[in-house]
């Protein structure tokens, strides 16, 4: 029976981003991490995170998160702009309240990225800076 599930847990080798567990063996960490505003805020003045408002070009008029990077309307062509970004880096996507940018992140982690974090909440529960 060792074999069987030793084999079962390579299947998935090449998905997530190795990290070592508490007993030194490695674990896949998920793609995509659901973070709140703690975790986010340091990560906007990061160069290896870029930083996707998915909201539509209307509610990015109404303000955005002070440090984002790129706007793509996850409701538009996300597809097809989100293939010419790097891979390899690390992406913060929001939204209003988390719920399209939930849905970009699966849209990004079936395209191969895997180094992804969901701002939960949203920019209707960010109280960190914001841009008019």
């Amino acid at each position: 029976m060792i074999i069987p599930v030793a084999l079962l847990a390579s299947c998935d080798a090449n998905k997530g981003t190795q990290k070592k567990g508490g007993d030194g063996t490695e674990q896949q960490a998920p793609a995509i991490q659901n973070i709140g505003q703690t975790e986010a805020l340091p990560m906007l003045n990061d160069t290896n995170v870029v930083t996707i408002d998915v909201r539509t070009s209307g509610e990015v008029l109404e303000g955005y998160i002070d440090g984002a990077d790129l706007f793509i309307d996850v409701n538009g062509d996300f597809k097809s702009q989100i293939a010419t970004l790097d891979k390899s880096k690390t992406y913060l996507v929001y939204c209003r309240s988390g719920g399209r940018s939930s849905t970009a992140a699966k849209m990004m982690e079936a395209e191969g990225f895997n180094s992804i974090y969901n701002l939960s909440g949203g920019i209707s529960s960010w109280s960190g800076p914001v841009k008019p």
